[in-house]
């Protein structure tokens, strides 16, 4: 795949601002969970740090993957935390690899809440409502000691537990700013915590967090409130995956549901609002051709810098920012398989494929090993 000329990319190599930054491109790295932490203490592994070094470029945007805030808020066995020193610590020294090379790196705050596993948390995973069937669904899998399996058993978290874990994104949220992270973005799509009690198919509660729009929206705004106390609104960003059915989610009124949230955050003056398309489900694209309808949507009811993920190649990207139905482009497949992107884009040069049986793997295989196009762009890591 290749575009023609790097002028068939000018949209995408001018600036864009998002808070208090000035990135040289609109080519953004977004979360992807690829399971190379350290397995069972959730410490960043030498893996990710070269694997961030590689996709590093001077002006452009670095999301970390889901990062939990809390040991009860894993998912994936072999996936990073933000909860301990040693964390922090590993996290500080990929956030100094990704600064020498000019990058803006931001973290992804998560909690899965009933996408997990008991052998993964140590207690009961947590939800909005208990649902039997969500459990039983074998479609849904997540990374345990052993291997993948079914999500384990869940509960319901009592009215007076959630500020314990409003307090644990807090918490979250103070160790990124000490790991040298510029900023926080809150996982708020794909069936994890916060999806779980916006979505009322997996949100049937009766307390002042369920029920109407405004309650299931609850939980969302409250931590939202409590990362822009620790870092300031132009430091977090929120992600959301409207009409999106991964993790079996859904909702009666999307259009309703997600047009609410975006005006929340939109008041609330946050640095951008990232919408997953509800063309691709997971790692999985659905419907190609479909335009970006999410964030065609949404975009108008925010102010604010929209990045739009899903399905895109540069072709569709270029198209997508030229219009204006969003600010900056997320590349997930492309961006793992090629670790000089936004060079390849800019240059109109052909893309390394990507090798989907690697991507929940746990080794360099699929991960680090993918060549850069021009081996003088493939700089040595920066000293410890």
């Amino acid at each position: 795949m290749s575009l023609q000329h790097s002028a068939t990319a000018r949209t995408l190599f001018t600036p864009v601002r998002i808070g208090p930054f000035t990135l040289k491109h609109r080519i953004v790295l977004p979360p992807l969970s690829r399971l190379r932490a350290q397995p069972g203490t959730a410490i960043p592994s030498e893996l990710q740090l070269e694997y961030y070094s590689q996709r590093a470029s001077d002006g452009g945007l670095i999301i970390a993957e889901a990062t939990a805030i809390a040991a009860s808020a894993r998912g994936y066995y072999h996936a990073p935390g933000l909860y301990s020193d040693e964390q922090v610590a590993g996290w500080k020294r990929i956030t100094d690899a990704v600064h020498a090379r000019g990058g803006i790196f931001f973290t992804q705050l998560w909690h899965a809440g009933r996408t997990s596993h008991i052998e993964i948390t140590g207690s009961q995973p947590v939800t909005a409502s208990v649902d039997p069937a969500y459990w039983a669904d074998t479609s849904v899998m997540v990374d345990a000691p052993d291997g993948f399996k079914p999500a384990s058993p869940h509960r319901a978290l009592e009215t007076a537990e959630i500020a314990t874990i409003v307090e644990q994104y807090r918490d979250a949220a103070r160790n990124a700013k000490r790991a040298g992270f510029d900023g926080v973005e809150l996982m708020a799509a794909n069936g994890h915590l916060i999806d779980q009690f916006l979505q009322d198919n997996a949100n049937k509660r009766t307390d002042r967090y369920g029920g109407s729009i405004e309650n299931r929206a609850r939980l969302l705004l409250e931590v939202v409130n409590t990362l822009t106390e620790v870092w300031g609104a132009d430091r977090v960003g929120v992600r959301l995956a409207p009409s999106n059915s991964f993790n079996g989610m859904g909702d009666s009124d999307p259009r309703a549901l997600f047009g609410y949230v975006v005006q929340q955050m939109d008041a609330l003056g946050i640095a951008y609002l990232h919408i997953i398309e509800p063309r691709v489900k997971g790692a999985d694209t659905i419907a190609e051709s479909q335009p970006p309808v999410a964030s065609q949507q949404l975009g108008k009811l925010f102010r604010g810098p929209v990045i739009a993920a899903g399905g895109f190649n540069p072709a569709t990207a270029e198209a997508t920012v030229a219009t204006g139905d969003a600010n900056l482009i997320a590349f997930g497949r492309h961006f793992v398989a090629n670790p000089d992107l936004p060079k390849r884009i800019e240059r109109g040069l052909p893309l390394n494929p990507y090798d989907r049986s690697t991507f929940y793997a746990f080794d360099a295989r699929g991960y680090t090993d993918y060549p850069f196009y021009d081996t003088s762009l493939a700089n040595p890591l920066p000293a410890a």
